[in-house]
């Protein structure tokens, strides 16, 4: 897990990207139509830094909170205003400029995830083949029809060209639908499709989908030979080293490095005799394994990996990258599928047929934001993508409050021929606050939860 210091730079990182592009939205929008900006805000409360080139020119303010951010434009519901100033005021413009530059923030939201999605394809990124191994008859995908050496080529109709890619697509299509197309081969045979359905309660809590379903990647049959060793590993106390051929375990003899992983992890804390080959000299050995956390339990580790041929690595794994145009075009359709996905995940949520468990709060996207820069460039940017078409989503709802709200008081306006009262629109927004609060309390109430268990 990434450091506490870590995981809080790269969230305020996120934040500061996400809040800083939807507010440029706001704000860009409103000075081409003509509308006077005062302040452009990243954060709240005490200043930490601002700019003015000029009185009366808009202030540039960073904020000592980075939990969101403002544009505040010459209103005359917010102040008195000059006269000079009246005629950009923003409560002066016609419904439609209003319309605009209220809804180009979750717009630009949307933009920000095509250019973060066509950076992500355009990068490509290196994994496993999602070719299958032993699959277990009893189990989901077994009595789907799926067979051992079978490799995923599209879920959906979408290219799964690695492992990451084939168990988001699977996630992102199990949410619409728990029936689930996939088109893998075998070797060189021809292409087939086969259906897999995919229960609900997996796809809501999705940490072990893959073994559930019976999804475990392909493994060779590696002799039981030591490649590596982890230094103050079990292994190193054992006395083991790289090149060691592993013989017998506890007076069992050893054929597969599979087998001898089956018992280590078998044996948390618990000694085994060991049989090695050095440089044709038998020796002996006791190794006992440390006991890590898994979602079985509590299971053996020894700190020792296989030796691997030099060309076993490069067989299994590919390097899934795109041109421009063609990165493009699939950016733009990875943020309208993800979009509407979100859409759906709300609407059942709404109706009860989707978890709540589906609701991240900022713990939980603090911790995604550490994690997936763990693991490097490409994945934070998509972190980045996924979270900016959330947050583009939610603020298109129209709850009072949020800039779908705004959007649907000037539907009303629209068709009204003229705005509602102001009565009428405090009473919504204070109802539109207190339905946004019940739901920031309830993630943080799930992320806490998450937290604990």
């Amino acid at each position: 897990m990434p450091s506490l210091p870590y995981t809080l730079f790269y969230f305020l990182v996120a934040l500061v990207v996400l809040i800083t592009f939807h507010e440029f939205g706001h704000f860009w929008v409103a000075r081409r139509l003509g509308v006077k900006v005062l302040r452009f805000s990243v954060g709240f409360g005490p200043r930490l830094w601002s700019l003015q080139r000029q009185p009366g020119a808009t202030e540039f303010v960073i904020g000592a909170i980075p939990l969101g951010g403002y544009v505040k434009m010459v209103d005359e519901r917010e102040g008195e205003v000059a006269p000079a100033d009246l005629p950009f005021a923003f409560n002066r413009q016609q419904v439609w400029k209003r319309s605009l530059i209220v809804a180009a923030g979750p717009v630009f939201n949307l933009v920000l995830a095509v250019l973060l999605y066509w950076a992500v394809f355009m990068l490509g990124e290196t994994g496993l083949k999602p070719v299958l191994g032993a699959v277990p008859a009893e189990s989901l995908s077994g009595r789907a029809g799926f067979q051992e050496g079978d490799e995923i080529l599209a879920v959906g109709g979408e290219p799964t060209p690695t492992w990451g890619l084939a168990l988001t697509e699977l996630i992102e299509q199990a949410l619409v639908d728990e029936r689930v197309t996939f088109t893998v081969r075998q070797g060189t045979a021809e292409e087939r499709s086969l259906h897999l359905t995919v229960p609900r309660e997996l796809v809501e809590k999705p940490n072990n989908l893959r073994e559930k379903l019976g999804f475990q990647p392909w493994q060779p049959d590696l002799p039981p030979v030591i490649g590596r060793v982890e230094p103050d590993s079990p292994a190193e106390k054992a006395g083991l080293k790289a090149g060691d051929t592993l013989v017998s375990m506890d007076g069992r003899p050893l054929g597969k490095w599979q087998q001898w992983v089956e018992y280590v992890r078998s044996k948390p804390l618990l000694p085994i005799q060991l049989v090695f080959e050095r440089d044709g000299v038998r020796s002996q050995a006791e190794v006992t394994p440390a006991a890590v956390d898994s979602e079985s339990g509590k299971v053996g580790r020894i700190g020792a990996a296989a030796q691997m041929p030099d060309d076993l690595f490069e067989s299994m794994t590919v390097h899934y990258q795109l041109a421009p145009a063609p990165a493009l075009a699939a950016a733009w359709r990875k943020t309208l599928d993800y979009s509407l996905l979100t859409l759906r995940v709300m609407g059942r949520m709404l109706v009860g047929q989707a978890s709540v468990d589906n609701l991240s709060g900022p713990i939980s996207i603090a911790q995604y934001a550490g994690q997936s820069a763990k693991l490097g460039l490409v994945q934070f940017l998509g972190f980045l993508a996924g979270v900016s078409v959330g947050l583009a989503v939610l603020n298109l709802l129209p709850i009072p409050v949020l800039d779908g709200g705004h959007l649907l008081f000037y539907l009303v306006e629209s068709i009204k021929g003229s705005p509602l009262s102001e009565a009428t629109q405090a009473f919504c927004q204070q109802a539109g606050l207190f339905v946004l609060m019940m739901l920031i309390v309830l993630a943080f109430y799930l992320d806490i939860e998450r937290l604990l268990t």
